[in-house]
């Protein structure tokens, strides 16, 4: 396996287009499947319930995902102009997103805990979705100069960011299916599918394209692998943490 230099990626504006669409149709599916579904349901139960604060965070969500779609957009149309130019407001729209979901998270994982005792344990899970979307958003408009790492660091982190999205209906069947040919029991291997499998496989995805094309991977994407392996581990290392429960408590002023 070969990691690509700086100027190892030929110019391949349009085949990555086209691989990334993919990528980000997808991620589309997953979201538009998963809130779709758990909204619904929870509206047949409660009625619309939910705090201001989770309308205001679906909404900047659902507008980095439009935007995303409208940068891939120009793209694909050579417009290269107009997609830097919206990557300024696309800059300002991520270092909403980033105060927006921590605040969000901690509102509606105190309201679980007042309403039906439910502890806030996956909060662990919650802000480092949001760390590693940081990471990989700031690193990548840091890397707008650099074409393939640009866009590989802020595809990672739509895919990460995209996990919610992902656990609330296709990781559900993804897990049906692979317990048919392994039993996942009730530990981190079924934590680990509810939670993180989709995503993943779109990750892996990125990278098994960047070989068959390229015959190599970038170094932002090795390196982004290895940092979501850690925010994977660390996350489903703290849901079971009995320090880290009582500090999630703390956290929503308990």
């Amino acid at each position: 396996m070969k990691l690509a230099t700086p100027g190892a990626f030929t110019s391949s504006r349009g085949v990555d287009s086209r691989a990334f669409l993919v990528f980000l149709v997808l991620i589309w599916i997953a979201v538009l499947s998963g809130f779709g579904i758990d909204s619904a349901a929870h509206i047949a139960r409660h009625g619309l319930d939910y705090p201001l604060i989770v309308h205001l965070h679906a909404l900047v969500f659902f507008s980095w995902l439009v935007l995303f779609t409208v940068q891939l957009a120009f793209i694909r149309s050579d417009r290269v102009d107009l997609h830097k130019r919206l990557g300024v407001a696309g800059a300002a729209l991520a270092a909403v997103m980033i105060p927006l979901g921590i605040a969000t998270a901690l509102t509606v994982a105190a309201r679980k805990f007042a309403n039906h005792g439910e502890t806030p344990e996956f909060l662990a899970v919650e802000l480092i979705d949001i760390l590693a979307f940081s990471v990989f958003t700031g690193g990548g408009l840091l890397l707008r100069g650099t074409p393939a790492a640009h866009k590989r660091s802020m595809l990672l982190g739509l895919m990460y960011i995209s996990t919610p999205g992902f656990a609330r209906f296709l990781n559900i069947v993804l897990a049906a299916l692979l317990s048919l040919a392994v039993p996942l029991g009730h530990g981190l291997l079924r934590s680990f599918v509810g939670i993180f499998l989709g995503p993943d496989l779109l990750m892996l995805g990125l990278g098994i394209y960047d070989l068959a094309k390229h015959k190599r991977l970038q170094p932002v994407y090795v390196a982004g692998m290895l940092f979501i392996a850690l925010c994977e581990a660390t996350a489903l290392t703290l849901l079971n943490n009995p320090a880290w429960k009582a500090l999630s408590l703390k956290l929503i002023g308990h």
